[in-house]
């Protein structure tokens, strides 16, 4: 999904200047986000690779960057309240060279943890964002399983540090049983991707998120299944994405979340000429999703995976190695067909099982 970016959409009117904010008054409050991941079984502790993100918003420059866009779309009031919400993370202020310190809830050692590498703790980059684990015994996680009332192995933790606030949640999954690997933009939710990137920007910035018919209910067929959402977009989109997936509109299992990584500040040149590279490499996706996914397969060696994803992207191809490295692992593919391959381009799903969907035409908007 390298084009949902909102840069072709800013691109086409370069000629204002965005980049150069003055005086900009900084919120004082330092806001953590615990990407949700999950944890693995290594001997006798559970491993949870953890990311985390700090920020400062900065009101008053997604303030600028929406009357910005309301003077050359003329949005309305729907659409401009969508789309502050959803560059919120875009232009937030990033935090650098933050410890943050958090505990699990109803612990009842209050037992501090610390994103740690290779045993010590880390700080956050220079864009806000550190990726680490932390490790729990077996004995630990039973307590705190039992302490909160878990269902399926879900953990509630938040940021205690300093001018740190924050709630994350992880799921712990046992070696065996059922995992699904799925895709988001026109597998589980209409992006419309082949339509083009102005259709994708409306889509994504724009407009109420729609789920994709009868998928919720495919998911929910899998019970006790694992749920991990591997996807190109950004993890700027990680918040909206997340509240639409898990609400009771979307329907969807909880789940992990692995999106990509791209600069931080949009209102930095060096961060748009990133963004250049990933719209022109059309390689970037396609190498974030085989690392991700192939990792999930490391973590979990004895359990059996489903892949879900879309034939708009390179979905099929992604999930075609990935069984080529890991063929005793996987039960099934599935493939909702975006843009009729079912019939123009029969073998690239050769062996897959396929979701027919209406055919998404290249410059064509569906409400």
């Amino acid at each position: 999904m390298h084009f949902l970016l909102p840069y072709l959409f800013l691109l086409s009117f370069a000629e204002i200047e965005i980049f150069s904010v003055p005086n900009v008054e900084m919120e004082t409050e330092e806001e953590v986000i615990f990407y949700t991941s999950y944890g693995y079984l290594d001997d006798e502790e559970w491993v949870i690779p953890l990311r985390i993100y700090v920020q400062e918003n900065r009101s008053r420059v997604a303030n600028l960057s929406l009357r910005v866009v309301n003077r050359i779309r003329g949005l309305n009031e729907e659409e401009s309240a969508l789309f502050s919400y959803r560059i919120s993370d875009f232009v937030a202020d990033s935090e650098s060279r933050e410890t943050v310190k958090f505990i699990f809830d109803n612990d009842p050692d209050r037992q501090t943890f610390y994103l740690n590498e290779d045993g010590s703790p880390v700080e956050t980059n220079l864009n806000g964002f550190k990726v680490g684990e932390i490790r729990l015994s077996i004995e630990k996680a039973d307590v705190l399983l039992k302490k909160q009332n878990s269902e399926n192995g879900w953990l509630v933790f938040r940021a205690v540090s300093d001018e740190h606030s924050g709630i994350g949640r992880v799921r712990l999954i046992e070696q065996e049983g059922l995992s699904v690997i799925s895709d988001i933009d026109d597998t589980v939710k209409i992006s419309q991707i082949p339509a083009g990137s102005r259709v994708v920007i409306r889509n994504t910035f724009f407009k109420e998120y729609k789920p994709a018919p009868r998928m919720a209910n495919l998911y929910s067929n899998w019970d006790n299944a694992a749920f991990h959402y591997v996807s190109g977009s950004p993890w700027q989109l990680y918040r909206p994405l997340k509240n639409f997936l898990f609400s009771d509109n979307a329907g969807f299992p909880e789940g992990s979340m692995h999106m990509k990584q791209v600069t931080k500040n949009l209102l930095s040149i060096n961060t748009w000429r990133g963004l250049n590279d990933l719209i022109t490499n059309e390689n970037v996706t396609y190498n974030q999703k085989i690392d991700q996914i192939s990792r999930i397969f490391q973590h979990f060696p004895d359990r059996e995976f489903i892949l879900v994803g879309d034939s708009g992207e390179r979905d099929p191809e992604v999930y075609r190695e990935i069984a080529r490295r890991y063929p005793d692992q996987i039960s099934n593919i599935i493939i909702r067909d975006v843009i009729n391959d079912r019939e123009n381009r029969p073998d690239r799903l050769e062996g897959m099982e396929i979701i027919p969907a209406p055919t998404i035409q290249p410059g064509v908007f569906n409400p």
